[in-house]
């Protein structure tokens, strides 16, 4: 399943429609990217798949800090 794991982005069901307004389902999918982060905390690489927009949260809090909240976000659920 396409699941970011940082911000939890999963994917959209919506339609297509055509010229003579016919409708059939689609998906609209998360921009998911396989990217290896550094972590300093642990001295080594951390694989992750995450949306571009969880690469921007990495960027602006760290790592250390946005794995923190998507950890407890998850116990929510």
């Amino acid at each position: 399943m396409k699941v970011c794991e940082i911000t939890g982005k999963v994917a959209l069901v919506g339609n297509n429609v055509s010229h003579s307004n016919v409708k059939t389902k689609r998906k609209f999918n998360p921009n998911l990217k396989t990217k290896r982060f550094w972590s300093e905390e642990e001295g080594r690489w951390i694989t992750l798949k995450v949306s571009t927009s969880g690469i921007k949260t990495i960027n602006k809090k760290g790592l250390a800090a946005a794995l923190k909240d998507a950890a407890a976000a998850k116990k929510i659920y």
